[in-house]
């Protein structure tokens, strides 16, 4: 079992309880090796070798903890606005979504948005030596008129369309599919 556990954290350098459960490593032995400092608990079931630098930029640090402890959660809104540079807001909370079918959870720090087509948009940006799963620039503009106030959504928008190459029609097809149509007329004055 040792050297089953020793490839696994080598091979994971940061996971969770249900991921080590999966490949045969049980509580116990986690409790073991996080007495004897080789694994830290970083977050809600999630644990890290402590043998391993993950060199992910400490303003982020929470952010990958919060989304790599929630399975299936992706970074949107206000925490991937300011990821991508498209918001003076500092979060207060790690914003996470999740699929509306599954039941709501409960952290600490996290605000959880349930979303309806969470395939749509998603994407994933490198931190550190983790890729943590993120909505698109697109996807979280358009998320912003949806669930945010029209001066932050207003805002990320004038900021997207300043970037370079914008992709206009990626917008309105994200609009569309999303049904949010209160973001076209500002789309046009904005492009016009």
């Amino acid at each position: 079992m040792k050297q089953n556990f020793a490839e696994f954290i080598k091979k994971n350098k940061l996971f969770t309880l249900a991921q080590a459960r999966k490949s045969g490593i049980y509580p116990n032995l986690i409790a073991y090796y996080q007495k004897r400092g080789l694994l830290e608990r970083v977050g809600w079931g999630l644990y890290k070798n402590t043998s391993v630098k993950l060199n992910i930029p400490s303003q982020w640090e929470d952010l990958v903890y919060a989304v790599m402890g929630i399975p299936s959660s992706c970074v949107c809104l206000v925490s991937a606005l300011a990821l991508y540079e498209m918001t003076d807001e500092i979060p207060r909370k790690h914003w996470l979504a999740i699929d509306n079918k599954r039941s709501s959870i409960k952290r600490p720090g996290v605000k959880i948005i349930r979303m309806r087509n969470m395939q749509v948009g998603q994407s994933s940006i490198k931190l550190g030596e983790i890729s943590v799963p993120i909505f698109d620039k697109e996807r979280t503009v358009v998320d912003a008129f949806r669930y945010l106030s029209y001066e932050v959504a207003i805002k990320a928008l004038k900021t997207y369309l300043g970037q370079r190459k914008p992709d206009i029609n990626k917008l309105h097809e994200y609009a569309k599919k999303l049904r949010v149509k209160k973001i076209i007329p500002y789309i046009l004055s904005l492009t016009t």
